[in-house]
């Protein structure tokens, strides 16, 4: 699941922050590992009406479209929805950028998210690499939700406590809101679904050169074919 790559301390042109994570590392660092075969798996379309994403709606999770003057609750939106599975394969925990009083209460989904960029979704064009859609999950929850044999879960979805501790992988599944692309203006074709954790690199981790996940998407119009998922250098 984890392919084997060099380790690397970072990339200088995007210096690490300096916040409420990056203090608290005594041996080690992290390394977060995004899944490429959870996402190849789990991928599909699905078309929601706006009465049943009103939630997501407030957290700002839909294309810009879908706030136009005139988008009532029985109009469709058409969501890539994909599962994200990601995995802290260092030797320290991975610890929100923001102190606990600085979190975040979700009242929609009734839980406290505490970090604002733990991942970016974007859609490609295969052949300019332009960006045609992208995620707009406000922000998220961090937990262990399972570890390797052995390790003991240590982190929930909490108001008090919150990170992934080694070994273990927190996993969005496809089907929770947010957790989408909206492509309801994307026109079939060829593209590059693009995942990428820890983004602007707030949080210090060992390595940078494995948060990036790939895949060739094949949209139809009504339905998309995900193939060739794989860890890749941004």
């Amino acid at each position: 699941m984890y392919p084997t790559r060099g380790r690397s301390v970072g990339r200088t042109r995007h210096p690490p922050g300096t916040g409420y994570g990056t203090r608290l590392f005594q041996n080690g660092l992290p390394d977060l590992i995004p899944d490429p075969y959870a996402i190849q798996a789990g991928t599909y379309v699905q078309r929601m009406q706006m009465y049943a994403l009103r939630c997501a709606a407030e957290e700002n999770c839909l294309a810009r479209s879908a706030y136009a003057p005139g988008i009532r609750d029985i109009d469709f939106r058409v969501l890539l929805r994909f599962p994200q599975k990601v995995k802290n394969q260092g030797t320290a925990d991975f610890l929100p950028l923001k102190p606990r009083y600085q979190w975040d209460w979700h009242s929609c989904h009734q839980h406290y998210h505490s970090m604002d960029a733990f991942s970016n979704y974007d859609l490609l064009d295969m052949v300019s690499g332009r960006k045609v859609a992208e995620g707009h999950k406000a922000s998220f929850c961090l937990e262990d939700t399972g570890c390797d044999p052995g390790i003991r879960r240590r982190y929930a979805c909490t108001s008090h406590t919150q990170g992934l501790s080694p070994g273990c992988h927190d996993t969005y599944a496809a089907n929770i809101d947010c957790q989408w692309i909206d492509i309801t203006d994307v026109p079939p074709g060829n593209y590059i679904l693009q995942v990428t954790v820890n983004p602007s690199f707030h949080v210090l981790e060992s390595d940078f050169t494995n948060n990036v996940v790939r895949c060739e998407i094949i949209y139809t119009g009504v339905y998309v074919q995900t193939r060739g998922c794989r860890i890749t250098r941004s």
